[in-house]
């Protein structure tokens, strides 16, 4: 989903995997990050600890790029 959404508005996407463990740590904590599984757009956290849709990822970054938001799939 994201490389697809990265290619059609010309962004850069940015993907953080680390073992589950990690992002439980004090160390994580400080970094004042989301919890995953989670998604953000710039400094706006779309979705924390749970799954989200393809729309409210592309929503918010037409929101983030000043472009309308495109017809809910």
């Amino acid at each position: 989903m994201m490389p697809r959404l990265g290619a059609k508005y010309g962004i850069t996407i940015e993907t953080i995997s680390k073992p589950r463990a990690e992002y439980q740590t004090d160390a994580w904590f400080e970094l004042d990050l989301p919890v995953a599984p989670a998604v953000m757009v710039e400094d706006e956290i779309v979705v924390e600890g749970a799954d989200v849709s393809l729309d409210a990822v592309e929503a918010c970054i037409c929101r983030h790029l000043g472009l309308p938001c495109p017809e809910e799939t």
